[in-house]
């Protein structure tokens, strides 16, 4: 048994220095989490430790390198490379090489999915309806173009989401840890049956002992436990997501630049697109997490 485990309920002392040491020179605003590069098929011994210091703190960083509009999806492909990604979840909607182009597209298969749409998203983690076994531990995003308007990007560490839902009722968690606290249905099309119905943590531990969230605010989305704590719980993490904390940042990443992530809380607001150069971004999803030792 783990004594030091800051995420046991009954363990405040080391929850306590755990949450010490992760507020201690927390970044305050988004262009805090901002590194420079030169080249992302080869980071500088610098630039990838200031990519370390501020992934180990918040659980993610933005890379702004000089690559422009480059298409190229081994840009992406290499900066996952340098964090120790390596096993990419190939979903449905990505391309052969498992990177997924996130634009607007009216295909069939494409859709009816809002990441293909220039609607808004609401807040999620990546991969929230895989099955246990196949959780989506860290994420990268790598824009090629940004949208003509709009398309701008929320995100918040999933730490500080369960440091503050803890400090403001240790039931919530307790409530969002259960195995079956949050059930994603079942997704048919067709008539076939492309993924089953799901249920899950919210909050859990990777196998690194780190903290791990899945989540969506998409109501129709998803089912939760019926029960007065989840209820409580759910309705506290929803006004959480909705407040001005200072611990949401919000940014519109630009050509070549990128976010990359333990897969922490993200959103994205509607967009207008250039129709000559519309927008486009890769996304890449991994089953590991960020190597930062």
């Amino acid at each position: 048994m783990n004594t030091n485990n800051p995420f046991d309920l009954n363990n405040d002392n080391a929850y306590d220095a755990w949450k010490k040491k992760k507020l201690k020179d927390y970044p305050e605003k988004a262009e805090d989490m901002v590194v420079e590069i030169k080249n992302p098929h080869h980071l500088s011994y610098i630039e990838k430790q200031a990519i370390v210091k501020l992934c180990k703190k918040t659980n993610m960083a933005v890379y702004v390198s000089k690559m422009g509009d480059d298409p190229d999806k081994n840009i992406p492909f290499d900066i996952a490379k340098q964090f120790g990604l390596h096993k990419l979840n190939k979903n449905m909607g990505a391309d052969d090489d498992g990177i997924t182009a996130l634009q607007v597209q009216n295909d069939p298969l494409h859709k009816r999915y809002i990441p293909y749409t220039n609607h808004a998203i609401h807040w999620h983690t990546d991969g929230y309806y895989n099955s246990p076994d196949q959780q989506i531990m860290a994420l990268n995003l790598h824009c090629v173009r940004p949208a003509k308007e709009g398309g701008e990007n929320a995100v918040m560490d999933h730490d500080i989401v369960y440091l503050l839902l803890r400090d403001e009722n240790p039931a919530y968690i307790k409530a969002l840890m259960q195995n079956d606290a949050m059930t994603i249905p079942e997704n048919m099309v067709d008539g076939k049956l492309i993924r089953p119905e799901r249920s899950g943590p919210v909050f859990s531990l990777r196998p690194n002992g780190l903290l791990h969230m899945r989540y969506t605010a998409r109501a129709h989305n998803v089912i939760w436990k019926d029960d007065e704590a989840t209820k409580n719980a759910v309705a506290a993490l929803d006004k959480l997501l909705k407040s001005d904390s200072k611990y949401i940042y919000r940014l519109t990443l630009q050509s070549g630049w990128g976010l990359i992530s333990n897969n922490v809380l993200h959103d994205r607001s509607g967009f207008t697109d250039d129709e000559e150069y519309p927008r486009l971004l890769y996304r890449s999803r991994y089953y590991d997490s960020l190597e930062l030792d």
